[in-house]
């Protein structure tokens, strides 16, 4: 079968959960260089965190022709010496196209002449009246990062409790240390290519943290659908049945990942290539990198950690040893009755189970054979 049949199958052909040890490595290379670069590089903070002074002035000059960000850095330069803005953005489009810049922060003197320079050197629309300065105090963006780690503590809290209750213990730890593998990846992401962090990406990372737990809860529910009743049974272990649980909602998770990554593609494309709205350039690139790590995570890192944590519990360990038992003992002459009788019943059960499905949706589950035509009633009575 091809690799795509395969995934629509879903019926195991995937060993992700055995090989769970090379995911472990690869992502716990990934997690150092992250880890590195947030200790060693920092983070670009924007200018709502460290305070500054923004200027704010049309894209366009007087004679109509587009005023380039490369030239407001030059006309900043050369009208404060020594010093350099932080960044300088093309905002908006059309005749509410603007530039801002974000500089550190300058005096009154400062601002005056770089206003001045800047409309000499630039000539925007409507002149030197056109340009806008505004202080930035760092302890806004403070606070939001306060409120941010705030409710991110609760949002932990909230969900080991449900996870708890619904699902187990074992299941809550997987789904935490997934959710924690996809922050610590999206903001290593982050220090790593120097994207400015601004409030916007702090909002953003906390809206990553649903749809990784989302997908992740998905997977645990069909895990619990395969694994009941497991520890009477012998046809597969615990980690067998998680990793069949794994391929029949993998396609579900690529699909549902694909569909949630096409509209914030569009956002960072229409919104930061063609209307140049810079906030959204921030909360579409952290949205971009934590739905993708959170899909990864939900498949690669969740339920792996999910059969390692199982496994340790001497009941499926016994199981499991059932399980090779009877293997060994199938390729023999004779298979003990005693292991074989439990399956048989619960294959049975599920046999009953798919019948009762297939009468609900009136889809025959078996076709007819030739001499169930001679054995159907016919509405008179034998002698």
């Amino acid at each position: 079968m091809s690799v795509l049949s395969r995934l629509y199958v879903g019926n195991g052909a995937f060993d992700i959960v055995g090989k769970r040890t090379r995911w472990y490595i690869v992502s716990g290379i990934i997690l150092l260089v992250c880890i590195g670069s947030m200790v060693f590089n920092g983070f670009n903070l924007g200018i709502d965190f460290k305070g500054g002074t923004k200027i704010s002035m049309p894209s366009v000059s007087a004679s109509g022709q587009t005023i380039s960000t490369s030239a407001v850095e030059d006309a900043y330069a050369k009208a404060l010496p020594g010093k350099k803005p932080n960044a300088v953005q093309a905002v908006g489009s059309g005749a509410s196209a603007t530039i801002q810049l974000k500089s550190p922060a300058l005096n009154v003197a400062e601002v005056a002449t770089l206003k001045t320079g800047l409309a000499q050197d630039l000539q925007p629309q409507g002149g030197q009246s056109s340009i806008s300065d505004s202080a930035v105090s760092a302890s806004w963006g403070g606070e939001i990062s306060g409120k941010a780690l705030w409710a991110l503590f609760w949002f932990f809290i909230a969900v080991t409790l449900f996870l708890v209750f619904y699902f187990e213990w074992q299941m809550a730890v997987g789904a935490l240390v997934a959710v924690f593998h996809d922050v610590i990846i999206t903001a290593g992401v982050y220090s790593l290519i120097g994207f400015e962090v601004t409030p916007a990406t702090v909002i953003g990372l906390l809206t990553i943290l649903g749809f990784s737990l989302y997908d992740t809860v998905v997977v645990f529910d069909k895990v619990k659908e395969n694994t009941r009743g497991l520890l009477g049974l012998t046809r597969r272990t615990y980690a067998e049945a998680a990793n069949l649980a794994l391929n029949q909602t993998l396609m579900r998770s690529i699909n549902t990942s694909l569909i949630a990554l096409l509209p914030v593609i569009g956002l960072l494309v229409v919104g930061v290539g063609i209307l140049g709205v810079g906030t959204l350039q921030d909360l579409a690139l952290v949205q971009l990198v934590g739905m993708f790590i959170g899909a990864l995570s939900s498949i690669f890192i969740a339920t792996p950690v999910l059969v390692d944590l199982k496994m340790r519990d001497p009941k499926y360990i016994a199981q499991a040893k059932r399980v090779a038992a009877r293997r060994a003992k199938a390729t023999g002459p004779q298979v003990a009755e005693g292991i074989e009788s439990a399956d048989d019943d619960a294959l049975a059960a599920d046999l009953r189970k798919e019948e009762a499905y297939a009468a609900a949706a009136s889809v025959p589950h078996r076709t007819a054979k030739a001499g169930d035509a001679r054995r159907r009633p016919t509405g008179k009575r034998q002698r």
